[in-house]
């Protein structure tokens, strides 16, 4: 689940960047403001990617899809990308726990021995 969920996470990092300099060009927007909003959600996203095994991870990885969704009052693009990526969420747990669990299941099964390998 950590790599599907990981590399999620490193595309909204992208996103959330570019975003940001969409939304400089808006005057009722401070720069301060924008940064201070964007860097906060990248850094998210960058440490999400550490957490998001442990319990509480995919909840804020689902609240940051939320902000992701949100961001569309201010760059009317983010609905749009938001619910990309929330989608792409959804799929990175979803088929990563499967993953994961397959995983644990041919350990459990005890895999190819190394005998098997020579």
């Amino acid at each position: 689940m950590r790599t599907l969920c990981s590399s999620t996470l490193i595309g909204e990092f992208f996103v959330i960047g570019f975003a940001a300099l969409v939304a400089m060009k808006d005057p009722d927007l401070s720069m301060a403001t924008v940064w201070t909003v964007s860097g906060t959600a990248m850094l998210l996203s960058l440490l999400l990617c550490g957490l998001v095994t442990r319990p509480g991870g995919v909840a804020l990885g689902w609240a940051l899809q939320l902000g992701l969704i949100a961001s569309g009052f201010f760059v009317p693009l983010m609905y749009v990308l938001g619910l990309m990526f929330a989608a792409l969420w959804w799929a990175s747990v979803h088929f990563g726990r499967k993953v994961d669990e397959a995983k644990a299941r041919f350990a459990a099964e005890g895999g190819p021995s190394q005998a098997d390998a020579a």
